[in-house]
């Protein structure tokens, strides 16, 4: 499997992946029967220490007061909300860390060297059952496409679900905190966060008053528009930044997908931050649209204000990614307005 395809078909096409990932947990819960019954019973019995009790959409977990060895099965989300709560877990299922430690990844990644020593314990849509039993964890913290090998994840550590859909990203990463115990520390990140976004406001003043920022994405397969309910909308709302009409709404999803060329107007806005990677295809795409007359007509185009930016940073929908798009905001909206 390409797991950075992957990736890109989870964000853009999430409903479709997750009925298609449906079936699949199926499959590998049955098939992974067998595989649990060989684990050690002392891998998968449950120690009996201070706990609290931790309802979720599979019933009830006896979370321990202070996890020690946590291992987190997601797409990305929940392993950067735990590294940022100051929790490095042991091991993970998320995207493949050496992936994420890849040059594919700008320069000044969030995430970098934080993930060194954790273990990879499969991929997001096959985690894998004996090398998390064999990691011995004390809790486990699974996004809620994982519901159908739940019962087997419990047996082998007390596990909790993370609802992906929630309605803000700043509530899952609270979710996070709570559970973890972390709290204050989830406090002191939203202050600090906070902070920053008033100081860029003060730094912006009311010079984009009257400007509407883009935020797109072009590939082979799929142009599209990040809306107001996106993760990296959210973030412009904050600071006060304007969108295009187009862009101003809220969307299943996030975004408008599947945009064709010749509706290429509605990446249009004062100024267009496109998101890319190096390697899906991406910037080819935006060499071949540059030469095309609606790409020309633009304002972001004809006014020289077209950015290129980090596809991971924009998505990534956590505080230490928020924090590297508000970089981003400074570079090319303060520094180089």
């Amino acid at each position: 499997m390409n797991v950075k395809k992957y990736l890109m078909s989870y964000v853009v096409m999430k409903p479709l992946l997750l009925m298609a990932l449906s079936v699949l947990l199926v499959t590998a819960c049955n098939s992974s029967k067998m595989q649990l019954s060989n684990i050690s019973k002392e891998h998968a019995a449950n120690i009996s220490i201070p706990c609290q009790v931790v309802k979720h959409s599979m019933g009830e977990a006896c979370v321990p007061n202070e996890p020690k060895r946590v291992v987190v099965l997601s797409h990305y989300g929940l392993l950067s909300h735990a590294l940022t709560l100051g929790v490095k877990p042991i091991g993970s299922n998320a995207n493949t860390l050496e992936d994420l430690k890849g040059d594919y990844l700008r320069e000044q990644s969030f995430l970098g060297e934080k993930i060194e020593g954790i273990q990879q314990v499969g991929l997001p849509d096959n985690p894998n059952l004996e090398k998390i039993s064999l990691l011995k964890p004390d809790l486990i913290l699974a996004w809620a496409a994982l519901k159908p090998v739940y019962p087997l994840l419990s047996q082998i550590a007390p596990t909790v679900l993370i609802p992906f859909n929630m309605p803000d990203w700043k509530d899952q990463f609270n979710l996070v905190a709570e559970i973890l115990g972390k709290e204050s520390e989830a406090q002191q990140v939203w202050e600090q966060y906070y902070q920053r976004v008033e100081e860029l406001k003060a730094a912006l003043g009311d010079l984009y008053e009257n400007r509407t920022i883009s935020v797109a994405s072009t590939s082979p397969s799929n142009n599209y528009v990040l809306v107001k309910n996106s993760f990296a909308g959210s973030i412009l709302n904050d600071v006060g930044l304007q969108r295009p009409a187009v862009q101003d709404v809220i969307k299943p999803g996030g975004g408008i997908y599947n945009i064709s060329e010749e509706r290429l107007d509605i990446l249009d806005g004062d100024i267009l931050f496109l998101l890319y990677t190096y390697d899906w295809g991406e910037m080819e795409t935006y060499q071949r649209l540059k030469k095309k007359p609606i790409w020309k007509q633009l304002k972001a185009v004809k006014n020289n204000q077209v950015f290129l930016v980090d596809f991971w940073t924009w998505i990534w929908s956590d505080p230490s990614a928020a924090n590297a798009v508000i970089d981003d905001l400074y570079k090319y909206l303060v520094d180089t307005p």
